[in-house]
């Protein structure tokens, strides 16, 4: 089957607009891409975030980092993991030769920032991740046609693309190669879509980056659908005693009691260490996570902690952000607080630990994920921004 011209793509024509359906023009395949034919995609909190400019972006972008679908070519034989009609889900680019990547830290990759948010094909990179512009084919990368997996179909003007690897928010992508995980054939691909970002990111920072233990206690701030996937791993997975879900929605806080949280409290209450000391007496919890991204939340979430208790961040505040520390209660408590990002994961290997773990019922996911037709996404994006959806899943 000869591999299509154009497709169609949710655009974003200006920041902090509406989205739309718009046909664009598919750019030739490069050796280290692959041609995905998406049948669903999650909407991420961080798309949102992009969209609006509070995250690295351009108008008339194309958007998405939580792809399913089947692949319909590769752009060279070196690709040799995968097939013409392999499934695949799709995750974050990363270089696969740095450091962390050798290491099996690949969200830490020294290029993550600029081969996720830069909005097109990997840029030449410094040994530490910055831009070698001495390297770059042109003066403006974001002006050269060939830096971009999409083109406008009239003018082939490049368009913001290959947005984690993948810019997911079409029918048709261009995918990077360190982007596609390989998944069995009877993958129930639009259920397992947001494994790309959001599951993994809120179980692996449970999981991976806190190493959460038996018998331990840990509060999970922001119980959208990350908050979730942490309460579920750390209720039937890590095995964790007590478990606090917070957040400012009734709804969410019942939701997450039914999947495994222990314990829910509103996030508007006026003395949160008060409440989390009383929950877990004398000092706090063992482990915290903040999947808010709010400045004021994480500085309530590492007030929380108990002795040598430890705190990860996985919401993403914007570049810039700061929070300010007790220094001696930090020091005298013997308290961490790391960043996790994309919860430490190597996705090759988390995700199919992952759907297993679904597949056992440890991971039920299914209970928050809504399904909308592509055509209704106006639906599915006011549906998530006012929480009627906890993960709003697109199918083609």
């Amino acid at each position: 089957m000869a591999a299509p011209r154009t497709t169609t793509a949710l655009v974003i024509p200006k920041l902090n607009g509406q989205f739309e359906l718009q046909e664009v023009r598919l750019n030739d395949i490069q050796p280290d891409e692959v041609l995905v034919e998406i049948e669903a995609f999650g909407i991420c909190h961080t798309d949102l975030s992009c969209a609006t400019g509070l995250l690295p972006c351009r108008p008339g972008a194309v958007l998405g980092h939580e792809g399913a679908g089947k692949v319909l070519s590769v752009g060279s034989s070196s690709i040799a993991n995968l097939s013409p009609g392999d499934s695949v889900l799709l995750s974050f680019s990363h270089c696969e030769s740095c450091p962390p990547c050798l290491s099996g830290h690949p969200s830490y990759c020294h290029s993550f920032n600029a081969r996720n948010f830069s909005g097109c094909r990997p840029l030449p990179v410094l040994p530490d991740g910055s831009i070698d512009s001495s390297s770059l084919k042109s003066d403006n990368p974001f002006t050269d046609p060939s830096y971009a997996t999409f083109l406008t179909p009239d003018t082939n003007k490049p368009i913001f693309s290959q947005f984690f690897g993948q810019s997911s928010f079409a029918r048709h992508t261009l995918v990077h190669k360190s982007s596609c995980v390989k998944v069995s054939p009877g993958t129930n691909l639009a259920l397992h879509a947001p494994m790309g970002c959001g599951m993994q990111t809120g179980a692996g920072a449970v999981l991976n980056s806190l190493g959460v233990k038996a018998g331990s206690s840990i509060a999970v701030f922001g119980v959208g659908s990350v908050g979730m996937a942490a309460v579920m791993a750390a209720a039937h997975i890590a095995k964790a005693k007590t478990i606090i879900a917070i957040d400012l929605q009734a709804s969410r806080l019942e939701l997450a009691k039914k999947l495994g949280a222990t314990h829910a409290v509103l996030g508007d209450i006026k003395d949160m260490k008060k409440e989390v000391r009383r929950i877990c007496p004398p000092v706090g919890v063992d482990y915290a996570v903040d999947c808010t991204g709010s400045v004021a939340v994480i500085k309530s979430m590492i007030d929380v902690l108990g002795t040598r208790g430890r705190a990860a961040t996985v919401g993403a505040p914007g570049f810039g952000s700061e929070v300010g520390v007790d220094v001696m209660e930090h020091l005298t408590y013997g308290k961490e607080y790391v960043g996790s990002c994309e919860g430490d994961s190597l996705p090759k290997e988390f995700i199919p630990f992952l759907i297993e773990q679904h597949a056992k019922g440890n991971f039920p996911m299914d209970q928050f994920v809504t399904f909308y037709d592509v055509k209704d996404h106006k639906q599915a994006l006011e549906d998530s921004h006012n929480g009627k959806a906890i993960k709003a899943v697109l199918k083609w």
